[in-house]
């Protein structure tokens, strides 16, 4: 696994849509948020665009994309803000420049293509707040990708929950969003899970499909030689006027419990205030304890 490298004062950061349109007004938070740690912000042509819910056609997004990878002068690349349109640009990269000169690829939620991608490239990345997300993310969450971004060591606890199944795994970290991972299955972006670690979150979903998801990934082998699963926000979930009759946590339960593999529900990450950057492909220790869960990157 390719880590790039760290950022240092005076490195460039661009802002990108991949996905649903952005406008310069909206990013005044993420600038401040980035000058206030040393770093210089450009704003990628894709930024200000409107095509329909995307910012700017399927061809104006990746050609965006494409020249902030290929610029050897920008040392990362933020994704403005998710809801749907990666997959729309992702065959359309080039990611051969990039793997000679790597860089950081931030975001989460639709983002997950990227990172997916990026995974199956053997380049790391950040599962990280947005630009859109800037307003309303609590100063020690914005930390966390500050010290993602510079290289300090990250670790994290969180309180350890009665329906989490207690273990240690080590191993190579993964994933993202449930719904993109279940969208990507069967195409070259799809994830290899053998010996990882798995992360899943969601938003906005019925029950009913996350078992749907949860399944798919099943029988196409997510779950048979994983090492450990961490399960962070599943936020705002729906039920039908006749219940399907299991949570969230139940739904992932009865199928994680037939693996004999340590999982953390709950973990502090995706769609609520306490989305905590993880490094994906970066190898991890996951201990899930009686008393409190920890998340070590320094593995």
């Amino acid at each position: 696994m390719i880590i790039p490298p760290y950022l240092k004062k005076g490195d460039t950061v661009a802002i990108v849509c991949t996905a649903r349109k952005f406008f310069p007004e909206d990013a005044k938070p993420a600038i401040e948020l980035l000058e206030s740690w040393g770093l210089n912000v450009r704003l990628g042509n894709t930024i200000g665009l409107d095509s329909c819910q995307l910012g700017g056609t399927d061809a104006e997004r990746a050609a965006d994309f494409q020249q902030q990878m290929d610029d050897e002068n920008v040392k990362a690349i933020w994704c403005a803000r998710g809801g749907y349109g990666t997959v729309r640009i992702v065959d359309s990269l080039d990611f051969s420049k990039f793997k000679k000169h790597p860089k950081w690829i931030m975001g989460f939620s639709d983002v997950t293509v990227l990172h997916s991608q990026l995974n199956k490239e053997r380049i790391a990345s950040l599962h990280s707040i947005m630009p859109f997300t800037v307003p309303k993310a609590p100063e020690e969450i914005k930390e966390t990708l500050h010290d993602a971004l510079f290289g300090k060591k990250l670790y994290y606890t969180a309180p350890s929950l009665p329906y989490n199944i207690t273990g240690k795994a080590k191993g190579e970290l993964v994933g993202g969003n449930l719904s993109i991972l279940y969208s990507l299955l069967g195409s070259d972006s799809s994830i290899d899970t053998k010996d990882k670690i798995l992360f899943i979150e969601d938003l906005d979903e019925y029950l009913y499909h996350v078992d749907r998801m949860m399944y798919n990934l099943k029988r196409n082998g997510y779950f048979e030689k994983l090492r450990g699963l961490i399960v962070g926000g599943m936020t705002d979930m729906h039920d039908n006027e006749i219940p399907f009759g299991q949570n969230a946590v139940q739904i992932i339960t009865a199928i994680a419990q037939e693996y004999n593999i340590p999982v953390a529900f709950d973990f502090p990450v995706g769609h609520q205030r306490d989305n905590r950057t993880l490094i994906l492909g970066k190898k991890v220790l996951l201990e899930v304890r009686e008393d409190e869960v920890v998340l070590d990157f320094s593995e």
